[in-house]
């Protein structure tokens, strides 16, 4: 185990105060706010820092636009750290903090860096299920929520020039593992050390999908929240907050099973509320989604148009991989 999962994200935005009131009201805890910088820690102990785009702390990348501006990775171990640090400046130059925090581009131009953390592990409590002939909760009734409050990050999505040749550089440099290849539209990788379906898509910016225009970019981070009571929640609350309305609203991904609503970010592209995501551990074995309509959307409260139709069942085992995700070759972006 080294690379725990995010352990801070940082954004560059246009506007410091109205972001930080954003994920006040999304559910993030505020540890400080000023003119210059929002801080939020979750439970975990990761954290989400707001600054301004024109920021000179910001690394220069090849991202376009206002988002996250650099993805810090947390590693279990100072000696762990340090060995992830020797294999990837033996691709690229990295640059070391006072603290010891790495921090590096990916050679597709992802500003990253790498830090120690000291993961807090989160206890949650769903309420229990009843179903027709099964009951699980008997004289009891669900939890009245006000407000969600997000308590791990599970992933980032950036858009990318060409998701196959920038997978590598994360399987090679840092040890991610393939979890499931989206025929098309991307890779989805997760860290060795966690257990999530992924910890980062690398999406096809040549996509013709809102907001894709062949650059890099930010695209989205989930937040993972304990259920669907807890998404839907927050949903009302933001929206009573007078905040954008999801395009898609209330879905589930088939690709990783997780529950989303994503929700336009003035900090740049969408927060996802996410929840009952897939674990992955080494045994298991990448799929190849042929259709990747399919592995997008099991359902979703309002259908895009390019749903309309049933997109078709068209999914396999990945050919050339193994159980700890190393595929043997490169595949076309249309393979």
């Amino acid at each position: 185990m080294a690379i725990l999962g995010i352990e801070t994200l940082i954004y560059g935005v246009d506007d410091v105060g109205k972001c930080t009131d954003f994920f006040e009201d999304f559910g993030l805890p505020l540890i400080d706010r000023s003119a210059e910088r929002g801080l939020f820690r979750l439970a975990e102990g990761s954290n989400v820092v707001i600054r301004s785009i024109n920021d000179p702390s910001l690394p220069t990348s090849e991202v376009k636009g206002i988002g996250v501006r650099e993805v810090i990775w947390g590693v279990d171990t100072a000696e762990n750290l340090e060995q992830l640090v020797s294999n990837v400046a033996q691709e690229v130059e990295v640059r070391r903090d006072a603290d010891g925090t790495a921090h590096f581009l990916t050679p597709c131009g992802l500003p990253m860096g790498l830090r120690v953390f000291r993961r807090v592990p989160v206890v949650t409590a769903p309420d229990a299920l009843n179903s027709p002939g099964r009951v699980n909760r008997l004289n009891s009734h669900r939890r009245w929520r006000t407000r969600a409050v997000p308590k791990v990050i599970n992933h980032i999505v950036f858009t990318v020039k060409d998701f196959d040749a920038s997978f590598p550089f994360l399987r090679d440099r840092l040890n991610f593992r393939l979890s499931d290849y989206q025929r098309g539209y991307g890779i989805y990788a997760r860290c060795d050390g966690t257990g999530n379906h992924h910890s980062i898509f690398l999406l096809n910016a040549k996509l013709p999908l809102p907001g894709l225009d062949g650059e890099v970019r930010f695209h989205h981070v989930n937040y993972g929240v304990e259920d669907i009571d807890e998404i839907m929640v927050g949903a009302n609350y933001m929206q009573r907050r007078g905040w954008a309305k999801s395009h898609l609203g209330l879905g589930r991904h088939r690709i990783d099973s997780a529950l989303f609503f994503y929700l336009p970010c003035p900090a740049g592209g969408e927060a996802e509320y996410g929840a009952d995501g897939d674990q992955l551990d080494d045994s298991w074995i990448p799929r190849d989604w042929v259709e990747p309509g399919f592995g997008y959307i099991f359902f979703v409260h309002n259908m895009p148009a390019f749903l309309d139709a049933e997109p078709a069942w068209e999914v396999k085992y990945l050919d050339g991989a193994v159980p700890n995700g190393q595929p043997l070759e490169k595949r076309g972006a249309g393979a």
